[in-house]
């Protein structure tokens, strides 16, 4: 996530993705999005024998849908008229089944697309490792290793930062720069050449979604960042990100924050399923809702001012996140207050708030 000093100095420099001195252009029309062919769900109940899974959402710009499954090596599935996917009658996973990621092709309205299924055993903690688990380690921020701690730790999430680099590839980093380099500035082949601590280097967001994709514990939370040089380039990345969500059939994994807000309603064109949290402070919990939003992921002096936000969010359906939470103190008053996850550099001592905290 934006600390407040970066934030401070994005807000000072640019404005609307306009460099202070040039003058403004006006926004260029967007461009019709196309919805990607999608499920509304990809996470396969455990112990529920015949459980429904997902639904194929409806194809843009027809009105009817034909959908049979073309291939499914496992033979666990069967397929309504309607669309929904489900185990077959007296087929269940169990914590001993071995697999956890299934395959799955789909013809929808005579056009093939693979989805890949995955065994929820994700866990249900309030741990959301802030840039990974790197403060009690000694690897860095948004790297590989960090995110394979926060897996081993048994966090929640893992929240990690993309940028997109100048040739076009989502790469993974907090700040515009890194080994001296701007990223929107700097290839993708050089950017993976940066070294980082723990003989790391700066990963790919493709990297970092396959590697996360090796288990089935800790989910992610990919926070798109805003470009520096235009709005436009924002929505590019924003694009770029989802497609190789989709691509890589990693949909169960990810939801996606950001600081700006019209990338989420991008990611919600491209993807109406999508898991989508808005995690500044210039929008109410109406507005986050009323966008069908997933989430507000809200900084933790605006839980502070008004401890209401928290109601008003699940009145209305909404996921509460708060950032970045250190003090063991604040992290018990806000579980206290209901909130669902707390992001935080701190994810040992949470996990041990948790586990010394009585069942509620």
């Amino acid at each position: 996530m934006k600390d407040k000093l970066i934030l401070l100095t994005i807000c000072l420099t640019f404005l609307g993705g306009t460099i202070i001195g040039q003058p403004a252009k006006p926004a260029a029309p967007t461009a019709p999005v196309t919805p990607l062919t999608g499920l509304d769900n990809f996470k396969i109940p455990v112990n529920q024998k015949g459980a429904q899974i997902g639904k194929v959402l409806a194809v843009a710009g027809q009105k009817k849908m034909k959908v049979s499954i073309a291939k499914d090596t496992s033979g666990l599935f069967l397929i309504s008229s309607k669309g929904v996917i489900s185990l077959k009658k007296r087929a269940q996973l169990t914590s001993s089944t071995p697999a956890f990621r299934y395959g799955i092709t789909l013809k929808i309205n005579g056009v093939t697309k693979d989805f890949e299924l995955v065994k929820d055993e994700f866990i249900k903690n309030a741990v959301v490792a802030h840039r990974g688990a790197w403060k009690n380690f000694d690897v860095s921020q948004n790297s590989l290793s960090s995110l394979k701690n926060a897996i081993a730790l048994g966090c929640h999430s893992s929240e990690f930062d993309v940028w997109l680099s100048q040739d076009g590839v989502p790469v993974c980093n907090h700040d515009p720069s890194i080994g001296g380099k701007m990223v929107e500035q700097t290839t993708a082949a050089e950017l993976v050449k940066v070294p980082l601590k723990n003989n790391d280097f700066v990963p790919t967001l493709e990297e970092y979604i396959l590697t996360a994709k090796t288990q089935n514990k800790t989910l992610l939370f990919l926070e798109i960042k805003s470009s520096l040089v235009s709005q436009e380039r924002t929505l590019e990345l924003t694009e770029a990100v989802v497609k190789m969500v989709h691509d890589l059939k990693a949909q169960a994994w990810v939801s996606y924050i950001s600081f700006n807000f019209g990338s989420l309603l991008r990611v919600m064109e491209l993807d109406p399923a999508a898991r989508t949290a808005y995690v500044s402070d210039d929008k109410t919990v109406k507005d986050v809702a009323d966008a069908k939003m997933w989430s507000i992921d809200f900084n933790g002096k605006m839980y502070q001012a008004d401890p209401t936000l928290i109601k008003q969010a699940h009145d209305r359906g909404l996921v509460v996140n708060v950032w970045t939470i250190n003090d063991p103190e604040q992290m018990k008053l806000l579980l206290q207050q209901g909130v669902d996850v707390i992001t935080t550099n701190e994810p040992e001592m949470l996990l041990e708030i948790l586990k010394n905290s009585p069942p509620q």
